[in-house]
């Protein structure tokens, strides 16, 4: 397999992460921030800062918040004004998705959506795992004009959803990307590629990264306290060696 047969999105969670993205060879990042909660929209500062350091694709995701993907009037009207934040940034692309109660796409609120990223493409996130029928949601993204689907293929990871994830390229054919993500790695990145016969993955390859603090209260905790002393950031070397696997 030749390098140039694949694309690499890194999950990045801060700017040092979409710098070390690029570093390991990725061809763009989704700068999210919130990724205990799956991802949700970056601040103004890190998206301009991110534009800044690195010079691969740099796409953002719009999410106001953890949870489901049912956005309220007052949700939306904060990702519109978000998705704008991201234009003016100098975002390269934008990832979203919106579903209604049922389980269905919500083509209403995708409609605007879509119409606020004008010229940006759009990946449709993992939104689409959590839709009630693959195959009819796969037909409404496309009638929509999203450019890419990431997606585990609705299981737990994408080696587990490879299946789907094989029948969803199929079915896309060159109408739509169909991008795995969840729990790509290097052990496990071919195979997903064989089996799916995908072109494009999307991993995080991160590993926590030890504080320089000398002096820790261990009395006082932030969060659920569970680490206040590292940070999980992208490591260029993991970056490296999963693209090495998949060739």
């Amino acid at each position: 397999m030749e390098r140039s047969e694949f694309k690499i999105e890194i999950c990045a969670n801060s700017v040092q992460s979409c710098v070390k993205a690029s570093l390991g060879g990725a061809d763009r990042v989704e700068l999210c921030a919130g990724i205990p909660e799956g991802g949700t929209t970056p601040s103004a500062g890190m998206i301009r800062s991110a534009r800044e350091s690195v010079g691969i694709g740099l796409n953002v995701i719009i999410r106001p918040r953890g949870g489901d993907f049912l956005y309220s009037e007052e949700e939306v009207r904060q990702m519109l004004y978000d998705i704008e934040t991201a234009k003016d940034l100098g975002a390269d692309g934008l990832v979203f998705g919106a579903l209604c109660p049922d389980g269905e796409i919500d083509m209403r609120v995708m409609s605007r959506l879509m119409s606020a990223a004008g010229n940006l493409p759009v990946t449709f996130h993992r939104a689409f795992d959590h839709a009630k029928d693959p195959l009819g949601a796969l037909e409404n993204i496309i009638s929509l004009g999203c450019v890419r689907i990431l997606t585990s293929g609705q299981r737990a990871n994408a080696e587990l959803g490879s299946g789907l994830l094989s029948l969803l390229v199929e079915k896309a054919g060159r109408r739509i990307i169909i991008m795995p993500g969840c729990g790509v790695n290097a052990s496990n990145i071919r195979q997903i590629a064989t089996v799916s016969g995908a072109r494009e993955f999307h991993f995080s390859a991160r590993k926590p990264v030890e504080s320089r603090m000398v002096y820790r209260n261990p009395s006082a905790t932030m969060g659920d306290g569970s680490d206040d002393y590292s940070v999980p950031v992208t490591s260029s070397d993991i970056v490296r060696e999963t693209i090495a696997a998949l060739l």
